[in-house]
């Protein structure tokens, strides 16, 4: 999401009321029915209705600036604190290439003694030399032995810089000085390695929500669920057992981005279509079934639509409205294997017009009058 304040044109310390009124003058100049011929209004009003509702409430505006302003000034703190480390680390790479100097003379003057060579007739190997100086763990970390492989290729055309008259014969000379290059290279890379920090994870811009309207077969059927986002950004999920009404699905990475930020996440709230015929409470679907007053006092046997066709239901004789009856194992998979309950509500409607005899049924029983 852009910023907020540059998509509502008004400045950081704008009122609730410039706000709102900016908000009403850009949400009727970009209304997908005032401009039915721009394919982007639609996008561009969802935009400006995201930004109202993250500035009108003080709670999400205040998270919103505290994070702006912290990665203001954690860029500010990090051009510092660059500079700084990378003086640091030019010292140490000198103070550590000094070293290496140091112990490259005396492993030249190790070679020249013994005319280039050890009793087993190998030079001495670049690993003995970083064990000597750094330990035996420096010789194993698979970054050295990388960055050794990389720094030899870039430095093996220094060898042929060396005078030939430095060696007792050419061919001896040749062997020791790329011998001694690549030792200079291998020891190099890592120090480079050991010397350079570990860099920091970055901390996580706020998280944005937003809803679904889903119905009843979208969560049995666990369609594919598209959500229009600001910035004419699609997200796609999928429904899966045990979501209900009210269930959060977070998106990791899909949220607010903000500069040196690590981007948030994206909270979306599932809601149950309310047009729909049936309800959800929990992991169970509920749906009314209407009955008359002679079957619901003498009971009968009737049909009920549930999401998946229609289910044969028994009507206990003398059920009134309170009656739920229960179709275990039909509602929504829980998420752990099991399925809630397909509930029916019995509703005792009265006949379309007045019965005497029920009339009359009635009076006597309430006044207590028995024929």
């Amino acid at each position: 999401m852009r910023d907020p304040y540059s998509i509502l044109g008004v400045q950081r310390d704008a009122g609730n009321d410039e706000i709102k009124a900016a908000w009403r003058t850009k949400a009727k100049s970009v209304h997908p029915d005032a401009n039915r011929d721009d394919p982007d209004a639609t996008a561009r009003f969802a935009e400006i209705g995201q930004a109202y509702d993250l500035l009108k409430d003080p709670k999400k505006r205040g998270l919103y600036d505290q994070a702006r302003q912290a990665a203001e000034n954690k860029r500010r703190d990090q051009t510092i604190m660059q500079q700084r480390q990378a003086a640091r680390e030019a010292a140490e790479r000198a103070k550590a290439a000094e070293k290496l100097m140091e112990e490259l003379a005396r492993a030249e003057a190790r070679n020249r003694a013994t005319a280039g060579q050890k009793a087993d007739g190998t030079v001495e190997a670049a690993e003995d030399v970083v064990e000597r100086i750094f330990g035996a763990q420096a010789q194993n970390d698979p970054k050295v032995q990388q960055a050794a492989a990389e720094a030899a290729k870039a430095t093996a055309a220094k060898s042929e810089a060396t005078p030939p008259s430095e060696a007792a014969s050419p061919s001896l000379n040749e062997d020791k000085t790329e011998a001694t290059v690549s030792l200079a290279s291998n020891l190099f890379g890592a120090l480079v390695r050991r010397f350079l920090p570990n860099q920091p994870a970055l901390e996580k811009a706020p998280d944005i929500t937003a809803e679904a309207t889903v119905s009843v077969a979208d969560l049995l059927d666990r369609k594919w669920i598209t959500l229009l986002l600001p910035e004419d950004r699609e997200v796609r999920f999928q429904l899966e057992p045990g979501m209900t009404d009210g269930h959060v699905v977070r998106l990791k990475g899909q949220g607010l981005k903000l500069p040196n930020m690590a981007r948030g996440d994206l909270s979306i709230t599932l809601l149950a279509a309310r047009d729909d015929a049936f309800s959800i409470r929990g992991y169970d679907i509920h749906t009314t079934l209407p009955v008359s007053l002679s079957d619901a006092v003498l009971g009968c046997e009737t049909t009920v639509q549930t999401p998946r066709g229609e289910e044969t239901v028994a009507i206990p004789a003398w059920s009134g409205s309170d009656k739920m009856l229960r179709l275990e194992g039909k509602g929504l998979p829980d998420g752990n294997g099991g399925f809630g309950d397909f509930v029916v509500e019995l509703r005792i409607l009265l006949l379309e017009k007045p019965d005497d005899k029920v009339t009359d049924l009635m009076r006597h029983m309430r006044e207590g009058l028995y024929l």
